[in-house]
């Protein structure tokens, strides 16, 4: 079980642990009063007939330990200009944010955006003003610098940056579930809902445990194990994977229409 969060051995930090599933559920029904909302998503057989174990516990394993992935958190879910804001709030307000939060917590910044924007220009410490200055030399615009993809190999000052769902989809790219456009996909432009919507999962309520949602009237298509409400997954499991999936992606709401193939 890999878990993202505050251990008693790293007081204040958050960071990517592994532990084992017994460890982690006895926590979460005896220690954890935050009320989560828990579901298991069982892979479909033929997904995990090509599931590399190896690679995936190899990638697993090296990043234990590491800082949970702030440099690129914010980035996964703005693709394009306009379309991605609730209103008000805009790129220009965005960069008025990270303006006035970088003259209050310049490490701070440093560590949420500034290291992500260098690595968006291809160009190393840079401040935020600076790097507004090196966006328009180019010729180009903040909104449109927000935009470029997130690339899943990019290192920063302390490694790899991958937050939880990052995290899980990179270890299905490792494991070859991604093949054979698995250069093609950066998995760190992915957010939660792109990760269910993967059509990877099993598809055949028959083959689910029998315990899965004991006790509930509605029988999901996966296994709800903790959570005051039932949990629903809009478009789960209904999506097959393309290349440069998530990039270009709006998210207006109400709607919060996806075109196809974004």
């Amino acid at each position: 079980m890999v878990i993202t969060g505050e251990l008693a051995e790293f007081p204040g930090e958050d960071i990517i642990a592994v532990l084992p599933w017994e460890e982690w559920w006895d926590f979460e029904l005896n220690k954890d009063d935050s009320n989560p909302h828990i579901a298991l998503l069982p892979l479909h057989p033929d997904t995990r007939a090509k599931f590399n174990e190896t690679a995936a516990w190899e990638y697993a394993r090296s990043m234990d330990g590491k800082p949970y992935g702030y440099h690129n958190m914010i980035f996964s879910w703005i693709d394009t200009i306009d379309q991605n804001y609730p209103p008000p709030l805009d790129s220009h307000l965005v960069a008025s944010v990270m303006t006035v939060w970088n003259q209050i917590q310049p490490e701070y910044a440093a560590n949420m955006w500034n290291e992500a924007l260098n690595k968006r220009l291809g160009t190393e410490g840079l401040s935020l003003p600076d790097v507004l200055v090196e966006t328009e030399k180019r010729g180009s615009s903040f909104d449109e610098l927000l935009t470029i993809p997130e690339q899943d190999d990019w290192l920063y000052n302390d490694g790899k940056s991958t937050s939880c769902v990052a995290f899980i989809l990179e270890m299905y790219k490792e494991a070859g579930l991604f093949d054979p456009i698995a250069s093609s996909i950066q998995v760190t432009e992915f957010t939660i809902k792109d990760a269910y919507m993967l059509n990877f999962f099993e598809n055949n309520s028959s083959r689910l445990p029998q315990w899965c949602n004991d006790g509930d009237k509605v029988k999901l298509p996966f296994c709800q194990i903790r959570g005051k409400y039932r949990m629903e997954l809009p478009g789960y499991n209904s999506m097959e994977p393309y290349a440069h999936m998530n990039e270009r992606c709006p998210s207006l709401p109400p709607k919060y229409s996806r075109p196809q193939n974004c």
